[in-house]
């Protein structure tokens, strides 16, 4: 049933929501095929979800007047009630059937898509006060089920709730180089930053006639069985969309400035192996 109160209240968060729509590259082919969006980019979406919801469409009724004069050229905006089929993740109970405001793009042809039946996946919050609502947590919150983007979603959210998951990251904290005996010898160890202190630091190793090498450790001891984070994983993810894009001058103390000049062209080389945030 239509309930304009509700709408209002959840269209408010539209209206002071930035726009987050989905970049047209870099995005992730599964082998089956189908097209996903940049790790980054769902990544974003679960960090920033306290509920992640797979639900079937009920009823979609659209918003028009004044609870839609902020709609965003070539959208339209509906009022949903669905059925939740799964919680993917919450972090406290949901009803079997959700209300909530979504804008959708409208095709070529300017109509909107069908919303009735549909399956989809919502990155969502709890609204205070309205035990059957939620609040969408970007104006992309809601996107087309599918088998691969819903492994993927539960991967990335398992990784986030780990026991050992690697925290956000705020700032670098001290960095410094230190040269080997032989020409073209050293290392660069930088300290990480982040939001419950945790430790996490970097290391990059120089040999003579050899590829740079780096690692990252989580922990105050950088061992050997330190390395790179692999691609697309939430540890990849939290350094190459959190690290500074340069080494700040407040980390260098080191007073050489062939140490510091070695010490931030290492960094940048950090930086390309971890490769762009694609959001």
């Amino acid at each position: 049933m239509f309930r304009p109160r509700i709408v209002s209240l959840c269209a408010a968060f539209f209206a002071a929501s930035p726009a987050l729509l989905p970049p047209a590259a870099a995005q992730l082919v599964a082998e089956s095929g189908v097209v996903l969006p940049p790790y980054a980019q769902i990544a974003d979406r679960v960090v920033g979800a306290p509920a992640i919801l797979d639900v079937r469409i009920r009823s979609a009724t659209r918003i028009k007047g004044p609870e839609a004069a902020n709609v965003a050229a070539g959208h339209q905006r509906f009022y949903v009630e669905a059925d939740v089929l799964a919680l993917i993740r919450a972090d406290a109970p949901l009803p079997t059937r959700v209300g909530y405001v979504v804008d959708v793009p409208l095709d070529t042809r300017g109509r909107a898509p069908k919303l009735n039946k549909r399956r989809v996946l919502l990155f969502a919050r709890p609204v205070a006060g309205q035990p059957t609502m939620i609040q969408l947590t970007t104006l992309d919150g809601q996107r087309d089920w599918s088998a691969e983007l819903d492994a993927l979603i539960r991967r990335i959210a398992r990784e986030v709730v780990a026991p050992d998951a690697p925290p956000a990251i705020t700032g670098l904290g001290n960095a410094f180089h230190v040269p080997g005996s032989l020409p073209g010898e050293g290392e660069t160890q930088i300290f990480v930053q982040t939001a419950n202190g945790a430790p996490i630091s970097l290391s990059i190793l120089r040999r003579p006639g050899e590829q740079k090498r780096w690692a990252v450790a989580l922990g105050e001891i950088v061992d050997d069985a330190a390395a790179a984070p692999a691609r697309d994983t939430l540890l990849w993810y939290r350094l190459a969309c959190g690290l500074p894009r340069a080494l700040p001058t407040s980390s260098l103390a080191d007073e050489d400035p062939a140490n510091i000049a070695a010490a931030r062209e290492d960094y940048r080389f950090v930086l390309e192996q971890l490769g762009p945030c694609r959001r």
